[in-house]
């Protein structure tokens, strides 16, 4: 089966009714303090999300792992939502994927509509977590790669969409048919700043104990797996109510 095929399964999911009603059931964590959890659907992965950020030996990935949770345990909401200014209406949301989980590029796809649907209730940090391998990796390296040439959101979508796997050649063409600059591109994939952002994600996974991706944070919501549009907005609302920035203040 191709992933066309298999992602359109997945989109057709949506038109179909559930046969039972969905709960909004929270549970505390102890860490990090003042987050909640909901435990959502299907979910792909189940690796070491520090997987392929390099070759380097056993002692050096430690103190890679060691170094990045201590720099996303400082301030996590700054290491969840940075970049973002969210107005007081609207609940930041972080969200965790790979380019090759079917479950993603279903759940990327609604998360951006609903994004645009209501740019005045939600805005989002979008973090690369490549867990199936090094295709995966290399995919998201290229897409942050075209951040630096502000094509972030155009790399993400045809990465998104596209039935091939991420090559080096395939990348080359994507950036020349994207007007990106692919020697800049390459040069970059393998810069110290890519690794480091692939490497606080990472961590970041670690520390809200995803075992796959898609996973969220809203707020200070936690949610592990694919969610439907009814409950992220659902969720949304009661970080709303309840004030998630009295979270993030206090971290």
């Amino acid at each position: 089966m191709t992933i066309g095929a298999v992602i359109a399964g997945y989109a057709a999911l949506r038109t179909v009714p559930s046969l039972l009603p969905e709960k909004l059931e929270l549970q505390a964590l102890d860490s990090p303090a003042g987050f909640r959890k909901y435990v959502a659907g299907e979910t792909s992965g189940g690796f070491d999300p520090f997987v392929g950020l390099g070759t380097a030996d056993s002692t050096e990935v430690a103190a890679q792992k060691a170094a990045a949770l201590q720099r996303v345990s400082e301030n996590i909401c700054s290491a969840l939502y940075g970049g973002l200014s969210p107005t007081p209406t609207q609940v930041p949301m972080a969200s965790f994927s790979d380019y090759y989980c079917p479950f993603c590029r279903v759940q990327t796809k609604r998360l951006a509509d609903m994004t645009s649907e209501m740019p005045d209730r939600i805005t989002v940090a979008w973090h690369e977590l490549p867990l199936l391998g090094d295709t995966s990796n290399l995919a998201a390296k290229a897409a942050l790669a075209a951040k630096r040439q502000n094509a972030y959101v155009a790399f993400h979508e045809r990465l998104m969409k596209s039935p091939f796997q991420a090559t080096p050649e395939y990348l080359s063409r994507l950036a020349t048919d994207l007007g990106v600059d692919s020697e800049k591109l390459v040069a970059d994939m393998q810069s110290a700043a890519i690794a480091r952002e692939l490497e606080d994600s990472a961590a970041l996974a670690r520390v809200f104990a995803f075992v796959g991706t898609p996973a969220l944070v809203i707020g200070r919501t936690v949610v592990q797996g694919q969610i439907s549009d009814n409950m992220v907005r659902e969720i949304i609302a009661l970080e709303r109510e309840e004030g998630w920035r009295d979270v993030c203040t206090a971290a």
